[in-house]
């Protein structure tokens, strides 16, 4: 069992940067690829980036690539996602997740998800 709690969300104008934070409970961290989709309202969730389970390499959405960056801390059981030039079209409640395949993740059908720090970008 994996418990995710996300940190770091907030009000910001475009052109700003956040960064997100994400804690995990359990021993077993360095076992989960971890990654974040996000959900803004009336809309579908969305995949935005996963990294493996080393933090050796990481894959982004197109709309993440360039501007946000993923990443981990394994010896503290953490994970986060700097995002640099935010956009209005980024506002959305942020999920962090977890699943031991990486692939499950990035189709967004994770085995464990936390309940998310909302983010809105004003223009």
């Amino acid at each position: 069992q994996v418990q995710l709690v996300e940190s770091g969300g907030g009000l910001v104008q475009a052109g700003d940067s956040l960064k997100l934070s994400c804690a995990a409970s359990g021993r077993t961290f360095n076992t989960y690829a971890m990654g974040w989709f996000r959900q803004a309202p009336g809309k579908e969730r969305e995949f935005v980036c996963a990294i493996i389970k080393s933090g050796s390499s990481s894959y982004c959405s197109d709309s993440a690539k360039g501007r946000f960056t993923i990443s981990r801390d394994n010896a503290k059981n953490m994970m986060y996602l700097q995002m640099d030039n935010l956009k209005p079209e980024d506002t959305a409640v942020y999920h962090c997740a977890a699943d031991q395949v990486l692939h499950n993740i990035v189709v967004i059908n994770p085995a464990y998800w936390g309940q998310g720090t909302q983010v809105t970008v004003s223009s």
